[in-house]
């Protein structure tokens, strides 16, 4: 667990030394040049900042341990964390989409510059080494601050893509898809920061585990044979994890030894899996 925060503090903080050179780079390039596309790419990386920040202040409150106010732990802080970044691309996405379909009705005064395209490359490279890290992490910790960073580090590769097609285009006197790209960048963060949220709202609002671990726990359940049915399954998020109630009906004769062994049994089975943080077997003697 404490590798775990450990790696996704250091994706934080490679996140933002990563954005803020960017940010300095594109800002100063994009106004140079008057480039509506490079301009949405440095208020991109200025939310990229944002987001890597709320990743390592996240991640440091979820990586305190339970205590006597919190006795499953702080693990929901990666979702409120999460929560954070997803509205504030999404408020960056609104203000990107009004400048570029601004730009797009007056006309472009973009200058090409083969700045923009040292730029645009040095971006591309950067991010997909943020990209390629923050993935490894995230494949091998499942971390949602990890997964909103993943995201957002591929995106700007593709949307720096975009951007940089944009500046070529102006050498055959062709301005208006760089306001495109600039209203298509605006949308894909919007799309990005919408599904970060519903995933972090959904854990937030306690959803259930997913039905294919509900299949898997009842099946671990139903292979004893001495419980005569399973009464209730509840689950509640701790964290990436869950919490997992259950009721299971014993022989009434069957001593009070024996049934809780049995419980402590299904417990310990059940708790094994992955996305098991605890589970809590409750005993209804027939």
């Amino acid at each position: 667990m404490e590798e775990k925060f450990n790696i996704t503090k250091k994706a934080g903080i490679y996140g933002i030394l990563g954005n803020i050179f960017l940010l300095i780079i594109k800002a100063a390039i994009g106004f140079i040049s008057k480039s509506q596309s490079m301009i949405a790419d440095s208020v991109n990386s200025a939310g990229d900042i944002f987001a890597s920040l709320m990743t390592f202040i996240g991640n440091k409150i979820a990586s305190a341990p339970k205590d006597d106010t919190h006795n499953l732990g702080h693990g929901k802080a990666e979702y409120i964390f999460s929560m954070f970044i997803s509205i504030s691309m999404i408020v960056v996405s609104a203000k990107l989409l009004y400048d570029s379909v601004i730009t797009l009705i007056l006309g472009s005064e973009l200058k090409f510059s083969w700045f923009l395209v040292i730029v645009c490359i040095i971006t591309i490279l950067t991010k997909l080494c943020l990209f390629l890290y923050t993935k490894m992490a995230y494949k091998k910790y499942n971390n949602i601050l990890l997964e909103a960073n993943m995201k957002d580090h591929r995106n700007d590769c593709i949307i720096t893509s975009f951007t940089l097609i944009s500046i070529l285009l102006t050498l055959a006197g062709i301005y208006w898809f760089d306001s495109i790209v600039g209203i298509g960048i605006s949308i894909w963060i919007c799309y990005t920061g919408t599904t970060i949220f519903i995933e972090s709202y959904n854990v937030l609002m306690d959803i259930s585990i997913d039905n294919k671990t509900k299949e898997i726990i009842l099946d671990i359940a139903n292979g004893y044979k001495e419980i005569k049915s399973i009464d209730n399954l509840i689950s509640t998020p701790v964290g990436d994890k869950y919490l997992i109630f259950l009721t299971i009906k014993l022989d009434g004769n069957m001593s009070t030894f024996d049934s809780h062994e049995l419980a402590d049994n299904l417990e310990r089975n059940i708790t094994g899996l992955d996305n098991v943080y605890k589970t809590v077997v409750h005993v209804d003697p027939i």
